[in-house]
């Protein structure tokens, strides 16, 4: 009798088209706090927030428009609920960046990754595997030796992180169950989710007072800004987010997107001439081993 060949789990190339772009999208939204950071020099938060997702919907329009009926239908029915739980992210997030160090942010959002498997067994009713929590566990102690703030201290803008970093282990669970079965288009969940955060930006400054809203300004620095945060950390990062969710299980998606501290730590060290310790190469490096492991445990806990 012939042996028989034994069979060997592979990932299939959407699967690891899907992990290049998270880990992009970790590359991309890694240098946004620096970025964001210098268009609210020139613009107030729900005035830049509305811009940024405004110029996002309006891009993505002739895409919406374009669909069939039953497939806007559908993406639309998906896109607003995640638009609104967007909203409340980068409302928590972008007043948290504004009020904290950039180490405190960075450390604070990778918990994301430590709360995602806990969000998904909520929410989806899958629970985490011991390897997956303590993957998860040892990428966030990499977020706090990468930032070197293990005796951080903690304020106003810390609470918003930590509440960005919930909401965000949330939205993606809740992505991967309103969007997984359904005939709903990527790209146009990104134009919904888009359009909805500007609305609600722009209807919450207009409730508050005009000086959340001033005249748009015209240094070339703010637009520039915001030309980098459209295109990459909103076009490309949201559409690549919710493609990869549909094809990964949201504990998965978390450790591949906790890499983002490192590229941020990269970025400050090649960009801002920030320098990095020993310890928070050390750090860098369990983050970049966790994710590492998510991408080679693919052994059926996603669903495909």
């Amino acid at each position: 009798m012939s042996a028989q060949p034994i069979p060997v789990a592979v990932s299939s190339r959407p699967e690891r088209h899907a992990d290049l772009m998270l880990l992009a999208v970790a590359l991309v939204w890694g240098s946004s706090y620096g970025v964001t950071k210098l268009a609210l020099a020139w613009y107030p938060v729900l005035g830049f927030l509305a811009v940024r997702f405004g110029l996002t919907f309006a891009l993505l329009l002739p895409h919406l428009w374009r669909l069939d009926r039953a497939t806007r239908i559908a993406t639309l029915h998906a896109g607003l609920p995640l638009g609104l739980v967007l909203w409340m992210i980068f409302l928590s997030e972008t007043y948290g960046v504004a009020l904290t160090s950039a180490a405190n942010a960075a450390f604070l959002i990778s918990l994301c990754v430590v709360l995602t498997p806990f969000a998904e067994w909520l929410l989806l009713g899958r629970r985490p595997t011991s390897r997956a929590l303590g993957f998860a566990v040892l990428s966030a102690v990499g977020a706090a030796m990468l930032v070197g703030n293990m005796q951080m201290t903690f304020g106003d803008g810390d609470a918003l992180m930590l509440l960005a970093a919930s909401l965000r282990a949330v939205a993606v669970c809740l992505t991967k169950r309103v969007s997984g079965p359904k005939a709903v288009d990527t790209l146009g969940l990104t134009a919904i989710q888009a359009g909805v955060v500007s609305l609600a930006c722009l209807l919450l400054a207009t409730a508050i007072g005009p000086e959340h809203l001033p005249q748009l300004p015209s240094n070339p620095g703010f637009w520039l800004a915001c030309a980098y945060l459209v295109i990459f950390c909103t076009l490309f990062a949201f559409h690549a987010q919710n493609h990869a969710i549909r094809r990964s299980s949201p504990t998965h998606v978390g450790l591949l997107m906790g890499t983002e501290p490192v590229f941020g730590a990269l970025f400050a060290t090649l960009a801002l001439g920030e320098g990095l310790s020993a310890s928070g190469w050390l750090g860098g490096g369990l983050i970049v081993l966790a994710g590492f492991w998510a991408v080679l445990a693919r052994d059926g806990a996603e669903s495909r």
